[in-house]
């Protein structure tokens, strides 16, 4: 029978149980005190390198990432071979069928019986902070389990995309040629966290009017010492794959050699701050908001001794 202790778990995880690993993610889904208890653990290692894969519905992210894995097996990160990667896959729109991930895992087929690749997918599946919280926290249980890098990959290119993307060191936005429209709709967030741009799907027409639409975007964008490079691919037929690896690994070594790595990962743990404390704070309001002391200050309200600022200032300090 497999433990509900995080720590039992941890030490079975990092000894290359994919069960205990598998629990451990669970606890961080579901939230409670046992997600408590695992973060508090994995927040003590290392984070693994993430590479997060987002774009439009359809634009083939998932056959994109199926071939990244033979890729990296081959060529390996950093100057070094990789014994293992862990693919996330996110579908925040369907927490209970599960969506798209179904489709995921079936492109993805090839690796299911691969012991170096483990694949997950995540929902928000009641956890109050839901995905913004989840996925960070599953990202550190692999890093803790010594997988190197992970790669998640998001259903599309809204806000909760784009804040998940974020969590990502380095972040590839996936399109198609004669997507123009939809990439303009999302410009904003996509110049905030695109490190690469793919043009999967390259083999049909419209390549050239999408590239010059995401040259345009990158010249009235933000000045960075980096700019992201654009990568026509086929992924179906493995074209243009190798490239993008081999455009991964190069903005993994700037990011190290420009020291913006360190930087990027403090951004990043100040925004994971700010909404876990969001998330309590929306805990505290909703427990505030019910007993005999709120009902008090409602009555009050009404009668005209307080005012609702007064009243809320008032159950605060209680509190």
């Amino acid at each position: 029978m497999i433990s509900k202790d995080p720590a039992e778990l941890l030490a079975s995880a990092q000894s290359g149980s994919r069960a205990a690993l598998a629990r451990l993610l669970s606890f961080v889904e579901a939230g409670g005190a046992l997600h408590r208890e695992t973060v508090q653990l994995v927040y003590r290692y290392d984070s693994a390198y993430v590479i997060g894969i987002t774009g439009p519905p359809g634009a083939g992210k998932s056959t994109l990432t199926d071939r990244l894995i033979v890729h990296g097996f081959e060529v390996g990160a950093a100057g070094a071979p990789l014994s293992d990667i862990a693919i996330v896959c996110v579908d925040p729109s369907s927490p209970l069928s599960g969506g798209a991930i179904l489709g995921d895992r079936i492109r993805m087929q090839d690796h299911a019986t691969d012991h170096r690749v483990y694949i997950r997918s995540l929902a928000t599946r009641g956890h109050l902070g839901g995905l913004a919280l989840a996925v960070p926290d599953a990202l550190r249980v692999l890093g803790a389990c010594g997988f190197g890098v992970v790669i998640v990959e998001t259903v599309g290119v809204g806000q909760m995309e784009v804040d998940i993307a974020s969590a990502a060191d380095t972040t590839v936005v996936v399109t198609n040629p004669g997507w123009g429209d939809s990439m303009q709709a999302n410009k904003a967030g996509l110049l905030e966290v695109a490190d690469l741009f793919v043009i999967n799907k390259a083999d049909r027409s419209g390549v050239r009017e999408t590239r010059r639409d995401l040259e345009l975007m990158l010249d009235l964008g933000r000045p960075a010492t980096w700019r992201p490079p654009i990568i026509e691919t086929v992924a179906s037929q493995d074209t243009g794959v190798a490239a993008l690896w081999t455009a991964i690994n190069e903005h993994r070594a700037h990011l190290v050699e420009s020291h913006e790595i360190d930087a990027r990962r403090e951004r990043r743990v100040r925004r994971e701050l700010e909404r876990v404390i969001a998330v309590h704070a929306r805990q505290r309001a909703k427990s505030l908001a019910s007993g005999p002391r709120f009902e008090d200050a409602v009555a009050a309200v009404l009668r005209g001794d307080l005012d609702p600022y007064r009243a809320s200032d008032e159950l605060l300090n209680f509190a």
